[in-house]
């Protein structure tokens, strides 16, 4: 075996089920699919809870990726939500989510608790992340936590003029959201910052970071994300998948994925910390998420 093979063996072996291959579905209830030519548009269609994500919402977005993968008409995603709002982050207590919960219910305790987080939140995003063709953030209205965590994940996100982002963990007694890829988007300390503070960030600011490729009045942000979509679409898919490869692997040498990981177990301390501060209440209801702000006047 030689040096490079051992290498993949050896890293297959520690993030393998980050690029396990999801369930085959055959219809979707939460994302809306159109191509046009060699772009594929996959729309989270929520709009009635601001487009949280439900478990069934992201193991249809995996499915939808997979089969994307596979599918030679399509050259690049583009990743949109439907409604004024990108994604109010993860879903707190739709009946939707409630529903799914009764029916397929999560294992209890901490352990239970740990590998939902992860699969929910970790593993699917490094999957989306290292999806093998370009990927773009249509990007409007509220992009908060789990939202933020989607738009990463894309190679590109352009973003209306009334964009706003926010990772409000800290506010919620814990460090961060699940995946913290915020410091390698705007850098250490403008991330303390927004952390440390939980305050909005405009699309502007965003852009002047480097979290946001471009910024384009509100009724033009479908029509640019499809220009720049259909310019990139014009390259050699081939070229495309190895351009993107070197600079995910570029990123990775500097400890992207492994401060990734990492933070994720900052995140499960967390957990453990808010059940005691809130008296073992369920802290990711839907009230606890409407008081916690109240103090900061947004």
């Amino acid at each position: 075996m030689n040096g490079m093979t051992l290498f993949n063996c050896i890293i297959q072996s520690v993030i393998g089920e980050v690029f396990r291959i999801g369930s085959l579905i055959m219809a979707y209830t939460d994302l809306k699919l159109e191509q046009d030519n060699a772009v594929l548009k996959i729309t989270v269609d929520r709009p009635e809870v601001l487009n949280a994500q439900s478990r069934i919402m992201r193991e249809e977005l995996d499915d939808a990726f997979d089969k994307a993968a596979d599918d030679e008409s399509v050259k690049v995603v583009i990743i949109a939500g439907a409604g004024t709002n990108f994604s109010a982050g993860h879903d707190l207590g739709s009946p939707q989510e409630m529903a799914d919960r009764e029916k397929r219910p999560y294992q209890p305790g901490t352990a239970g608790e740990y590998e939902r987080s992860w699969q929910q939140n970790v593993a699917n995003t490094f999957r989306w992340r290292d999806f093998p063709k370009p990927t773009i953030a249509q990007v409007q209205g509220v992009c908060i936590m789990g939202g933020i965590i989607l738009a990463s994940s894309c190679d590109l996100i352009v973003a209306s003029d009334d964009a706003r982002f926010s990772d409000r963990t800290v506010r919620w007694g814990g460090p961060h959201v699940q995946y913290l890829s915020l410091p390698y988007e705007i850098g250490v300390r403008k991330a303390k910052e927004y952390l440390f503070t939980g305050d909005w960030m405009t699309a502007s600011e965003a852009e002047q970071m480097g979290l946001v490729n471009k910024v384009v009045p509100a009724d033009q942000l479908e029509k640019e994300t499809m220009k720049l979509a259909q310019r990139i679409a014009l390259q050699d898919s081939f070229a495309l998948r190895l351009s993107k490869a070197s600079l995910n692997q570029v990123q990775d040498q500097m400890g992207y994925r492994n401060s990734i990981m990492s933070g994720f177990h900052n995140h499960a301390l967390g957990l453990s910390y808010r059940r005691e501060i809130y008296d073992g209440e369920r802290v990711t209801s839907i009230d606890r998420a409407r008081e916690r702000d109240k103090k900061f006047g947004d």
